[in-house]
């Protein structure tokens, strides 16, 4: 199963949009700084903001790039608000 995780960091007010396949590892690479390059290394504050969790591996990277397709944190925030968003995400890319 995987996961679409969105992480928020209020030292540089930024969001970031991910999806994989084991979350806690996944995290744990965040926390440990494993990787060189990427957005995800300008901040050491990254907090779970929103998860949709249980899905199959394509679904969540369909979802993944939905959401970043929005190019909105007025979208993340409503995501997170409304939990029917998530639910027609989940539907539409089923």
């Amino acid at each position: 199963m995987a996961t679409v995780y969105i992480l928020f960091s209020s030292a540089i007010n930024s969001f970031y949009i991910e999806s994989c396949k084991n979350i806690e590892q996944r995290l744990k690479q965040h926390k440990e700084h494993s990787f060189n390059i990427g957005f995800a290394k300008r901040a050491s504050d990254w907090k779970i903001y929103f998860l949709i969790e249980n899905l199959e591996y394509q679904q969540a990277r369909k979802i993944e790039k939905h959401i970043k397709n929005m190019k909105s944190k007025i979208y993340l925030e409503n995501l997170k608000k409304y939990s029917d968003i998530s639910a027609k995400l989940i539907l539409k890319y089923t």
